[in-house]
């Protein structure tokens, strides 16, 4: 789940960068599908797909619809948003996927890991806003903001949807099943869009970021929540999303947009704090 918050945030950085560039429906399409490609031929190398993994095919469905929904509005709430501002509403889903692991699943939110998020939230906050109260005080939540908090309301839906849905399938052959769905879906949803898209004009940027989200912030990102969800409360799993705004920062910063003021520095380690708590707390299975 380290892994996994790094390489979301650079899908925010890069997809800043292009989202006015290309649809999002049309992006995602091209995007589940090179994701299905690679995590398919991985999936065959190593595990291999049995038949019995296509049993209830609607379970793919689901999923695969639930998070094609989160990154179309993720890239579409870019649009208006800057970098970190979406960084700072997915940092409500570890509460929300926590709230909806209670329903599918009744996983109980121990005192410490109610403590764990809600000083992870801080923290995240205090990075978000670099530290500036006044900032923080003054928050006003634009449009994309809103868009972006729908789609992270899906992916808090999918955290807990996944131990719900799975039989006995391994990871990689789960995540391959989910990421066909969502590309049939996108595909269809999105073919206007597609058919639209002049790819050969597409400046490199945007196929770099196309490769990038396609190939580290879906297939490999895909294995590492399903691997992790599968053994850790849904909480707990999306804990590590409180890491996202930091490493936000970091990739603004490597893209040449400055470092945040000294001060964050508080607030990263609320959220090193927080994942301390989280990861001592073993009492929720």
């Amino acid at each position: 789940m380290l892994l996994f918050s790094a390489l979301v945030a650079g899908s925010f950085s890069l997809g800043g960068m292009v989202a006015n560039e290309i649809a999002p429906l049309a992006l995602n399409a091209v995007r589940f599908v090179i994701a299905a490609v690679v995590v398919g031929m991985v999936a065959m190398i190593t595990t291999g797909i049995p038949r019995s993994a296509f049993a209830a095919p609607w379970r793919y469905g689901v999923l695969g619809g639930l998070f094609m929904i989160y990154f179309v509005l993720m890239f579409e709430g870019l649009k208006t948003a800057p970098p970190v501002s979406p960084a700072a509403v997915f940092t409500l889903v570890p509460a929300m996927a926590g709230v909806f692991g209670w329903f599918l699943l009744r996983q109980r939110m121990t005192p410490r890991m109610a403590l764990a998020l809600g000083i992870g939230g801080a923290g995240a906050l205090w990075v978000i806003f670099r530290a500036d109260v006044t900032a923080l005080m003054a928050f006003d939540i634009g449009r994309g903001e809103v868009i972006f908090f729908f789609g992270c309301i899906a992916h808090a839906v999918y955290t807990p949807l996944v131990r719900v849905l799975n039989r006995g399938e391994s990871a990689v052959v789960f995540a391959f099943g989910t990421l066909v769905a969502g590309a049939l879906l996108l595909l269809l949803i999105g073919a206007r869009d597609i058919a639209a898209t002049e790819w050969s004009n597409l400046r490199p940027l945007v196929w770099v970021t196309i490769i990038y989200v396609s190939i580290f912030a879906s297939s490999i990102t895909f294995v590492l929540v399903q691997f992790a969800t599968l053994r850790l409360p849904s909480a707990k799993v999306m804990a590590y999303t409180y890491l996202v705004p930091s490493w936000v920062i970091g990739w603004e910063a490597g893209l040449g947009n400055g470092l945040p003021p000294s001060m964050v520095g508080a607030g990263i380690a609320l959220t090193v704090v927080a994942l301390w708590l989280l990861l001592r707390d073993d009492e929720v299975a």
